[in-house]
């Protein structure tokens, strides 16, 4: 059995560590107070909007993961064409996240799958509930709303050969008060590959909600407050209690 990954996921603006809720930024940390020990994975997400193109500080930010951590790392934001791919994956990156280009030339995202194979390719998909409880999808950091229907896109999505779907809530990003289990529950079906869930983890419950479900491959964290060795050894200890499937390291 595959067992279940705690992911640190991190969003940059500029080089600059931002809150992802409404993308705040947080002066008080800087990348280097991350304790690596006991995560699975670390996703370093950029959302600067200078051009929507790879800006040199983020590159930067990912030369500072590879040269001072070992875990595996996962890349997105700004990647809109094979030659970025190529540029993120030459520093010694392992997976891309793709998110608005695929919405706006899908092709992009097959090319990519067929140069560096499904298992290096994520999808992101962040959605947002409406008054009425439905979901809709957004892009460009969530500014603006695909112009699909959300079931329909889906199944788009899984049907390109993505390795995985990374499911965000908006609404409970930055939240600490859950994931959207309503969200996860209702679309999970919907997609035929594992799914990465974000937005909304505040303690180790709430991952154990997520984790437990068949198809949820994976949680990411973004609370600054669980990335010390000590609290994210206690959420795995949590986590293996409740009889879910991580890796566990003395």
């Amino acid at each position: 059995m595959l067992k279940k990954r705690l992911i640190i996921s991190l969003t940059f603006n500029e080089g600059v560590l931002f809150r992802t809720k409404k993308f705040l930024p947080d002066y008080r940390y800087t990348k280097n107070f991350v304790d690596l020990w006991n995560a699975d994975e670390i996703i370093l997400i950029d959302v600067s909007s200078k051009g929507k193109k790879l800006q040199k500080s983020f590159l930067d930010v990912i030369r500072f993961f590879i040269e001072n951590c070992y875990l595996p790392i996962t890349v997105g934001g700004g990647i809109s064409s094979i030659e970025d791919a190529k540029k993120i994956f030459s520093l010694g990156v392992e997976k891309i996240i793709m998110n608005s280009s695929t919405y706006k030339n899908p092709k992009i995202t097959h090319d990519l799958i067929n140069i560096f194979g499904s298992s290096s390719i994520i999808q992101a998909i962040d959605m947002k509930k409406n008054n009425d409880g439905s979901y809709i999808i957004k892009v460009d950091n969530g500014k603006t709303t695909i112009n699909r229907e959300t079931n329909e896109y889906l199944e788009f999505v899984s049907s390109l050969n993505i390795g995985e779907i990374l499911l965000n809530s908006i609404d409970n990003d930055g939240g600490l008060m859950g994931f959207d289990l309503n969200l996860i529950n209702k679309f999970s079906s919907k997609i035929n590959v594992p799914i990465l869930v974000q937005g909304g983890g505040g303690n180790w419950n709430h991952f154990y909600e997520v984790l437990k479900l068949k198809n949820i491959s994976g949680a990411c964290t973004q609370n600054i407050y669980h990335f010390t060795e000590i609290s994210l050894k206690s959420a795995k200890k949590y986590l293996l209690s409740k009889n879910i499937n991580v890796r566990y390291d003395n």
